[in-house]
């Protein structure tokens, strides 16, 4: 049997919000004040392997945690990621959707947002 993930050892006492195929986590290592996981309870590996109906969950799953977030903090924006993949960054194989508020002034220039996932590729002339 495959050792369980990271995510499956998280006892259900740290989660911060549940449906019937995700549960939501604050990320151990935030990148921001609120930063949170959505986690799917069933081991799929990323996005893609998650079943349809979890697909078209996932946004209302979204919808919930901004609305957590937003009761606890004011932040002005959102990034959402997913990494696919090891050539995409990610390193625990167990589908998470990062829920990323961002502030103004968190940092000098955010223009590009997530473009800037590949070094040079941010930035752009219109």
């Amino acid at each position: 049997m495959a050792e369980p993930t990271v995510f499956q050892r998280i006892s259900p006492a740290e989660y911060v919000l549940e449906t019937q195929q995700f549960f939501v986590i604050w990320d151990r290592y935030p990148v921001s004040l609120g930063h949170a996981l959505i986690i799917s309870k069933q081991l799929r590996q990323d996005f893609f392997e998650l079943t349809k109906d979890e697909q078209l969950a996932l946004p209302q799953v979204i919808e919930l945690v901004k609305s957590h977030i937003e009761k606890m903090y004011q932040p002005h924006g959102y990034n959402l990621g997913m990494n696919c993949g090891a050539a995409a960054g990610q390193t625990v194989f167990h589908f998470h959707c990062h829920v990323i508020p961002r502030y103004t002034g968190d940092m000098d220039d955010p223009s590009g947002g997530v473009r800037h996932c590949v070094a040079g590729s941010g930035y752009y002339n219109f």
